[in-house]
């Protein structure tokens, strides 16, 4: 078995005790769900029952009736004209806590806000608009600004008028020329940015009451008014604290109740603090510690895994009861998640009830802590079987390690081998080929030292003609002496030149592919005309391009591409005979085009191999002494550098080299 399925394995053994272990927290949180949520319908069933025969008598308000919702408080606010003690004020005309009129002209309109303390009802209006008129005692015809107040109540109408001559406290006006105060309304009337703003307050509607609020104010064109004048005018509704008392009584730990209006409007809302209180941290022993934190990264795990929650407002004043689910999570805006559940209740009312999450998951903390801990037992006892495993591979790959290091000397040479080994995974493997590396080091190492013996060589006969010629050129007596030393003395020189340039040719080549620009071009094309040129410069050979005119894209440099030919052609000439026949190739093969040079000639050894392509291989014979056999070496760096690959081989009477090259 190889190393890479015995860590895998390995690694599986592992897994299975945290994977059973989730498959039965999942199982179990899926069935206190699936029980949770049977026990919630009947709670709410009989809550709505209750509900119900509490709001008998009570009319429901009507989906589509304008309606003026006064939020519960418990302290009064303070009548000073600014509202910043009440609920939402920060929140800038939210749309949840002010309720917007239609507008009058333009830049003007009114809003307002209520709230009740079951007492009393206060109103926080708001009139946006321009070079408020204040009412002038001395001229009581002259327009102003005031507002409104319209109240309906069992098919009576009545109004009262607020106006003031300056910022400051106001009492209702009775309609009439008199204009008699009604005491029962007061407040206060203060200027604000581009406007003004009232606080009243007045006794509590009586239920079913209605409620509008104009305001006025003098234009050019007459009087402007905006507000809700028109019938019918906004139904007053507020929560109902009977209804929240008695069901409170019915909640248990953790759960939130509200009834809603057939239009969503909240008219009861109770909640039961949860009784699961965490531990304080101090009071914990360490396995206690241990046990909180896997619970607590447990309660996230089922969370991840459980049905996406349906985000919703708790604590909003108004929720469309078609947009609730029958049953299912919830998510707040604080971001705790319950369980949820719907009832109807007489009269087109809904009531909602939830259950808090952290109580289901606290009831089987016991179960899950036991459940963690022997998991944990487990685990660590295979970790200790996984980290004695793992010892053993160190201890293999460090004899590994020792023997490559002893296989080599302190001056790099190869002094030795590795010993064999029967193992089949990847360390017997990586031994192996450790071995064939070392035995291909200690090749290299005798074909370098090779090297120098025959580059000593080649460099003795050049520099002992230079020598013998200068030596020569001292006790030459005659200018034609003279002219012959110096002459053969420039000749091993240009030799010396040659040799060192061909040592360097390809150290060269290397560094220019990355100044080598690469473009697409016609392969075909390059060739054609490099060939004709061939042709034309060697009269002695007979050199012929055989392949397509076109249609022989690829992306590279033409200049490396016409390099790797001119060494290809010049490698044929050396081992063609006059007259014979050097042929140029192109062709496709599959995705790639292959480009081959054939000539007539001898064939090569066949021990020779893919070695003809290794730097200081030549078998030119003495007719071309000096040459150090780089040209292959070259063809094989430029056709990589293209991500190409050459052959040689023997082929009709001659040989043929085939560089294959990606096509475009």
């Amino acid at each position: 078995m190889s190393l890479k399925r015995q860590l895998f394995v390995a690694s599986l053994l592992m897994l299975l005790i945290p994977w059973a272990g989730l498959q039965f927290v999942l199982e179990l949180d899926e069935a206190l769900r699936k029980q949770a949520t049977e026990q919630l319908q009947e709670q709410a069933r009989r809550m709505a029952q209750t509900a119900g025969d509490l709001l008998i008598g009570n009319d429901a308000v009507a989906t589509g009736t304008p309606v003026i919702y006064a939020e519960p408080i418990e302290q009064s606010p303070r009548l000073d004209g600014y509202g910043d003690d009440w609920p939402g004020y920060d929140e800038e005309l939210s749309r949840q806590h002010w309720q917007p009129l239609p507008e009058g002209s333009e830049g003007s309109s009114l809003r307002w806000q209520a709230a009740t303390d079951q007492r009393f009802l206060y109103l926080l209006v708001r009139v946006q608009r321009p070079d408020v008129v204040y009412f002038d005692p001395g001229s009581p015809d002259r327009p102003h600004d005031r507002v409104r107040l319209i109240r309906e109540m069992n098919g009576e109408t009545g109004e009262r008028l607020i106006r003031t001559p300056a910022p400051g406290g106001i009492h209702a006006l009775m309609p009439g020329r008199q204009a008699e105060r009604d005491f029962r309304i007061t407040g206060r009337w203060e200027t604000v940015e581009q406007g003004y703003q009232l606080e009243l307050k007045l006794p509590l509607p009586a239920r079913g009451s209605r409620l509008g609020l104009v305001a006025e104010w003098p234009t050019e064109a007459g009087t402007e008014r905006a507000g809700t004048s028109e019938a019918p005018l906004p139904v007053l509704v507020k929560r109902l604290p009977e209804i929240e008392r008695a069901l409170s009584d019915q909640m248990a730990s953790g759960q939130q109740l509200r009834i809603l209006e057939p239009d969503g409007w909240v008219i009861a809302r109770a909640a039961l603090a949860s009784q699961h209180q965490r531990p304080e941290f101090d009071a914990l022993s360490p396995l206690q510690v241990v046990e909180q934190i896997a619970l607590n990264g447990l309660r996230a795990l089922v969370r991840f895994y459980q049905p996406d929650p349906l985000p919703i407002d708790n604590t909003a004043i108004r929720s469309a009861p078609q947009t609730l689910p029958g049953e299912g999570l919830v998510r707040h805006r604080s971001g705790d998640t319950l369980l949820m559940v719907t009832q109807p209740v007489f009269n087109g009312r809904t009531l909602v009830l939830e259950q808090s999450l952290d109580q289901l998951l606290a009831l089987s903390g016991n179960t899950l802590g036991s459940v963690i801990a022997r998991s944990t037992l487990l685990v660590v006892a295979l970790m200790l079987v996984l980290l004695g495993y793992v010892s053993w591979l160190s201890w293999r790959i460090t004899r590994l390690q020792r023997a490559v290091s002893t296989s080599v000397d302190d001056d790099g040479r190869i002094v030795g081998t590795l010993p064999d080994t029967r193992a089949r995974d990847e360390l017997g493997q990586l031994q192996q080929h450790f071995g064939q590396m070392v035995t291909r080091l200690r090749g290299y190492n005798d074909y370098l030292e090779s090297f120098s013996r025959r580059l000593s060589h080649e460099l003795k006969t050049p520099v002992a003609v230079v020598r013998s010629s200068l030596d020569n050129l001292r006790h030459a007596e005659s200018e034609t002496e003279r002219s012959n030393y110096i002459d053969r003395a420039a000749a091993a020189t240009e030799r010396l030149s040659q040799i060192l340039n061909g040592m360097s040719e390809a150290a060269r080549l290397e560094q220019s592919f990355d100044h080598a620009e690469k473009e697409t071009f016609e392969l075909a094309g390059v060739i054609d005309q490099t060939t004709r040129a061939y042709q034309q410069l060697d009269a002695d050979h007979r050199i012929t391009y055989r392949g397509p005119a076109g249609g022989c894209t690829m992306h590279g440099s033409p200049e490396l591409i016409v390099q790797l030919l001119d060494k290809l052609v010049d490698n044929a000439r050396d081992f063609t005979a006059p007259g014979g026949l050097i042929e140029v190739r192109l062709a496709h093969r599959g995705k790639a085009l292959a480009l081959g040079v054939f000539n007539q000639g001898p064939p090569l050894p066949r021990q020779l191999g893919s070695d003809i392509f290794s730097p200081f291989v030549s078998l030119r014979d003495g007719a071309h002494e000096g040459h150090l056999g780089q040209g292959l070496l070259i063809v094989k760096l430029i056709a990589e550098h293209h991500g190409g690959a050459v052959t040689a081989s023997n082929h009709n009477n001659g040989v043929l080299f085939t560089v294959t090259l990606p096509a475009v």
